[in-house]
């Protein structure tokens, strides 16, 4: 019998430490759980064809994204209502990716100010949603450069929230006054205002970069005619992403989604991220091998934060890029450079529940 994976005791050791409500909030995608329930199994459904004869004496797992450098291309995605997972919140969560030497996605509903952020040091991308009132927008991204935000992370799939079938009591009836909307500017604000807006182009892209001076990442894309049309009006990056499995259930896995994107945007300077139900070295190697420049990883940090605090952040992190680390000398690949998609091949859907494509 192995040992059990640090990581897989992390759910359940933070459900231990979470009201019901908030680990609810955490884990549960939208409607009847689709999306969220294949997003894991459908990395693991991927073969390899590993090659052999190959130096693998050094690994080096060091890479760049969006000009940054990063230990390992494993990243942290935004989340909101971190300063439930731990009192700290989004400056634990810095703490713990800095000393990975990764980067942080800092959700627009966080818990702690961009300057207290910006302050810790950490290479962090504020996640942005465009709101309806503009002005709000644009003093948000105002003070995100002001705070040292290195990129804008535009979430593209959700001009409604996702439906969740909650019963009893939900995280908003458990927040407290400061646990998010650190970052909302004052103001006589309605709800109306604070909604998001449901009229975006892409020409949002370039108002974005040309008011930050900042390199835009595009969050939410999984048909490559999407992430062309983004990368054609100036996106510096595309995110592989369906929000978790929290917004439209039913749509496709992003590890079925990332071939078609990265494919799309082969020859571009458009970088690609991928996000969602990554939990193993395995299914990162697959990833970047499909196309993707790193991955992000959300769940999995709320977890390490809530049972960890920064330390158990950094030990996620480090214990996935070991395991890469590790999957990438079984490949004969020496670095993430050296993985093509040759490497992978479909498995077969069918054995793990998941439909054929």
């Amino acid at each position: 019998m192995g040992r059990m994976r640090w990581i897989d005791t992390l759910e359940a050791a933070a459900a231990e430490k979470l009201p019901e409500a908030v680990h609810r909030y955490f884990r549960q995608g939208s409607a009847g759980g689709i999306s969220v329930g294949e997003a894991t199994a459908a990395w693991a459904s991927y073969r390899f064809r590993p090659r052999v004869l190959r130096d693998v004496s050094t690994i080096d797992l060091s890479t760049t994204v969006l000009g940054t450098p990063v230990r390992a291309p494993v990243l942290v995605a935004p989340s909101t209502m971190q300063r439930i997972a731990d009192p700290d919140g989004e400056l634990a969560m810095a703490a713990g990716v800095a000393a990975a030497g990764s980067v942080l996605g800092l959700s627009s509903n966080a818990g702690t100010t961009f300057a207290d952020l910006g302050a810790t040091g950490v290479p962090w991308w504020l996640q942005l949603y465009v709101l309806r009132n503009r002005t709000i927008t644009e003093r948000m991204l105002d003070a995100a450069v002001a705070g040292g935000a290195g990129a804008i992370v535009l979430t593209v799939d959700t001009p409604v929230v996702g439906r969740k079938e909650d019963e009893g009591q939900t995280v908003w009836d458990l927040a407290q006054p400061g646990q998010f909307l650190k970052n909302l500017p004052e103001g006589d604000w309605v709800d109306d205002d604070l909604a998001k807006a449901d009229d975006l182009s892409p020409d949002v892209i370039g108002w974005l970069a040309e008011r930050t001076g900042l390199p835009v990442a595009v969050k939410g894309v999984l048909r490559g005619d999407d992430a062309k049309r983004c990368a054609d009006a100036g996106a510096a990056a595309v995110i592989v992403s369906n929000h978790g499995g929290r917004q439209l259930d039913g749509s496709i896995s992003t590890a079925e989604a990332l071939p078609e994107v990265a494919e799309a945007l082969a020859g571009t300077s458009t970088e690609v991220y991928v996000d969602g139900g990554i939990r193993r070295g395995e299914h990162i190697m697959a990833a970047l091998a499909l196309g993707a420049r790193a991955v992000f990883v959300g769940r999995p940090a709320l977890w390490a934060l809530t049972v960890g605090g920064s330390s158990g952040v950094t030990q996620m992190l480090t214990d996935l890029a070991d395991e890469l680390s590790h999957t990438l000398c079984l490949s004969g690949c020496a670095r993430p450079g050296e993985l093509t998609p040759d490497l992978v091949i479909p498995g077969d859907p069918g054995l793990l529940g998941l439909r054929r494509c």
